[in-house]
C-alpha cells in the first residue's frame, strides 16, 4: 500500500454505535496480535499446541497435502476477494463504511487461525541444517523477515492499516477524507516492501519438511498473485501509481536509480 488516509475536523458527538464500534475494532485487532504471534510460533514449530509440523490431525500424504491447499486456498480466496474494490462498494451497503477495515482484519484472522488449527503436518524432511552458524543465521532471517513486515506497517499507517484508525474517527467525529498518493521511504526502493518480510518468514527454516515447504511455496506464490491484483486496483484508483510503478521495482532494489 502506498495510499494515505487521512481526516478532516468534522467533529459530531460519540454515539453509541461509534462506541460499540471502537470497542468492536478493538477486539478485531486483539484477534489479529493474536494469529500474528501464533502464525510466528506455528512455522518456527515451537512453543504452540499445533505447528507446521507437530500436533494437527493425522492424515496420510496425500489427504494431508489435498486438505492443506484447500485451507490456504480458501485465506486465500478471503483475503483477496474482501480486498477488492468492487467487494468492498457491495460490503459496505451491509456494514458501516468505518467498520469495513476491522472485519476484513477479523475475516483474515479467523481464516488464517482455521488454517492453524486444521493444518495437517507433513513430516518428511526435505532439508535439515545441523551446522551451528547457518543454522543460527536462518533463524536470524526468519526472526528478521517477521519484524521487518511488523515494521512495514508503521511506515504506511498500522492504525489504518488493522482498521483502528477509522473507528478511532468514528468515535471523535472525525471524516475521512480520501486516500491520497504518499510515498513512504520504503516505497521509494521497491513497491511492496512489507512483502519481502513473508519470503524469510516464510523459506528461513533449518529444518524444512514438505509440509512447511508447501505452506511457504504456496504463500509465496500467492504474494506474487495478491500484489499484481493490488497494483490493479491502486492504478485504477490513484492516477500517479503507474507513473511511479513504472520506475519503481516490485521486489527487489535497484543498485543504480532508473531514469523517469
Amino acid at each position: 500500500m502506498v495510499t494515505n488516509a487521512q481526516t478532516h475536523d468534522v467533529r459530531t458527538p460519540a454515539t453509541v454505535m461509534a462506541i460499540l464500534a471502537a470497542g468492536y475494532g478493538l477486539v478485531c485487532y486483539l484477534a489479529f496480535l493474536a494469529v500474528f504471534v501464533y502464525a510466528v510460533a506455528f512455522l518456527a514449530d515451537l512453543a504452540v499446541p499445533r505447528t507446521i509440523d507437530h500436533g494437527g490431525p493425522a492424515s496420510g500424504t496425500t489427504a494431508a497435502v489435498t486438505i492443506d491447499v484447500a485451507l490456504l486456498g480458501g485465506f486465500a480466496v478471503q483475503h483477496s476477494v474482501m480486498a477488492r474494490p468492487a467487494f468492498k462498494r457491495r460490503w459496505t451497503t451491509v456494514v458501516p463504511l468505518y467498520v469495513e477495515r476491522s472485519t476484513y482484519v477479523l475475516a483474515a484472522s479467523a481464516a488464517l487461525a482455521l488454517v492453524f488449527w486444521q493444518w495437517r503436518p507433513v513430516p518428511e524432511v526435505v532439508w535439515d541444517v545441523t551446522s551451528p552458524g547457518p543454522r543460527m543465521l536462518l533463524w536470524a532471517l526468519y526472526v528478521g523477515g517477521w519484524l521487518w513486515v511488523v515494521a512495514m506497517t508503521f511506515a504506511i499507517d498500522h492504525l489504518d492499516f488493522v482498521g483502528l484508525r477509522q473507528v478511532g474517527c468514528r468515535l471523535r467525529g472525525l471524516a475521512d477524507r480520501p486516500p491520497t498518493f504518499a510515498l513512504p521511504l520504503p516505497h521509494r526502493l521497491v513497491r511492496h516492501p512489507m512483502m519481502l518480510g513473508f519470503f524469510p518468514a516464510f523459506l528461513a527454516a533449518p529444518t524444512m519438511t514438505v509440509g512447511h515447504l508447501l505452506f511457504a511455496g504456496l504463500g509465496c506464490a500467492y504474494i506474487l498473485i495478491g500484489v499484481r491484483l493490488e497494483e490493479r486496483d491502486l492504478t485504477r484508483a490513484l492516477p500517479p501509481y503507474a507513473a511511479y510503478a513504472a520506475v519503481t521495482p516490485r521486489f527487489v532494489p535497484r543498485l543504480t536509480p532508473r531514469r523517469r
